[in-house]
């Protein structure tokens, strides 16, 4: 993995946009994450997430993301009479790191990041919400999530992306 600062100093040295790939060596990235889970009541539950990861190299293992938190609720539908279904509620808050902003800033991509510019950085926040119901033995989940400063950029978005998923087991 290369370090962004590495990347920066010999872009500047050499006078090119600063690529992790250039300068890429044997190395860690350690970090830590805590997750938290309670059923409140039979058909409330809630959780919490926090993590950190060191943000001085490039991520591989996930997305662009050296800090990150994030909490949320589901619902049973056993409230409204459909025991089977799930309605759900979360919020995330990411952030990156001061060299892995400048590292953007001056041109670097990361794994999904990185559009040779980012002039005005900021806080990446996500609130999500969701519903899933069954059918027969698929589970069909139509969810929302509005996205602002997407990729840490201020001057992208809000927004807003709609997705459905489909499970079954076979």
């Amino acid at each position: 993995m290369g370090a962004y600062a590495d990347a920066l100093a010999l872009a500047e040295r050499t006078g090119t946009v600063p690529d992790t790939a250039n300068v890429r060596r044997y190395n860690t990235r350690p970090g830590v994450n805590l997750n938290v889970s309670q059923q409140m009541t039979s058909t409330v539950g809630v959780f919490a997430r926090v993590g950190t990861a060191d943000g001085h190299v490039e991520p591989y293992e996930f997305t662009d993301i050296d800090r990150t938190a994030s909490g949320g609720v589901s619902i049973n539908g056993g409230r409204w009479g459909r025991h089977d279904d799930t309605v759900g509620v979360a919020a995330v808050v990411n952030r990156i790191s001061d060299v892995h902003q400048s590292y953007l800033a001056a041109g670097g991509l990361g794994i999904l990041v990185g559009d040779g510019q980012l002039p005005h950085p900021g806080v990446e926040s996500i609130l999500e919400s969701y519903y899933r119901f069954p059918i027969g033995p698929w589970q069909i989940t139509g969810d929302y999530q509005l996205v602002l400063n997407p990729a840490f950029n201020r001057d992208r978005g809000p927004a807003s992306v709609l997705s459905v998923r489909v499970r079954t087991l076979f």
